[in-house]
């Protein structure tokens, strides 16, 4: 039996993560500690007291997560090593981070960077996304292609029947619309600050590619499954596109697309 590594993506950050661990566990301290150092301000105190107001905020949901799944999949990693590894969105970072292709700090500081332009994206250019619940594929994607008048495409194939889109929000609600009148099991508007993984998110690029490029990229120990290929590479400039495209391409972590182990 293979085991692969999956590491969370925004949304999964919640009020108290990582309390216990700094609490009990002297690698958690130095982890949140150094963190904080980096990113110039009170992660600790966010993280396990909020408000969940300021935590949500992209800026500081990103290297909040990045930093609390990287303690736990290192202190996993005495009893539990991974075989392949991937990441929903953000949690590629994490993955390339685990896989050796970066180093802690330097995975910080553009989780931190990526926060931060991601952010003023969704300020700039203001959208929304929401899931999509018992539809395929092909069907989602025409439902899309329907919407004439604004930006709206899918963003995020998680699982089989199980859908995310993204876009400028009376595109992305139309598509809602007309994915109920077409059978959807369900349709929720996420709360997020942005319209990720679509063209709202390009202006982010450029900086993004200029902070990339100045950080050593190390081939992967082992196989890191990226999210706009559904595929593993041990390609350096391979995977450093990949970790750009990511921000503004659909992700396919969990989809049919996925060959985990192959």
């Amino acid at each position: 039996m293979k085991i692969a590594f999956v590491f969370p993506g925004q949304a999964s950050q919640y009020v108290g993560m990582g309390k216990d661990l700094y609490e009990n566990n002297q690698f958690a301290r130095e982890i949140f500690d150094k963190a904080e150092e980096i990113l110039g301000f009170e992660l600790k105190k966010i993280c396990f007291e909020g408000p969940e107001d300021e935590l949500k905020q992209t800026r500081i949901t990103q290297p909040a997560i990045f930093v609390h799944s990287y303690i736990v999949s290192k202190l996993l990693d005495d009893k539990l090593k991974a075989d392949m590894t991937a990441g929903h969105s953000l949690g590629e970072y994490t993955a390339l981070v685990y896989a050796g292709v970066l180093s802690f700090e330097d995975g910080l500081r553009i989780v931190k960077l990526r926060g931060e332009l991601m952010q003023k994206a969704g300020e700039e250019r203001p959208g929304t996304m929401s899931a999509i619940i018992g539809l395929d594929d092909e069907t989602v994607r025409k439902i899309c292609e329907e919407i004439k008048d604004g930006i709206v495409q899918p963003a995020n194939f998680n699982a089989p029947g199980q859908i995310v889109i993204s876009g400028e929000v009376e595109a992305v609600k139309k598509a809602m619309e007309l994915a109920q009148k077409a059978g959807a099991k369900m349709v929720k508007e996420l709360v997020v600050s942005g319209a990720f993984h679509s063209p709202l998110m390009e202006s982010a690029k450029e900086e993004l590619k200029r902070a990339l490029d100045e950080v050593e990229f190390k081939k992967p120990s082992i196989p890191v499954y990226f999210n706009v290929t559904a595929k593993p590479s041990f390609d350096v400039e391979e995977i450093k596109k990949s970790s750009l495209s990511s921000n503004y391409k659909p992700c396919f972590v969990g989809s049919n697309s996925f060959e985990y182990g192959k």
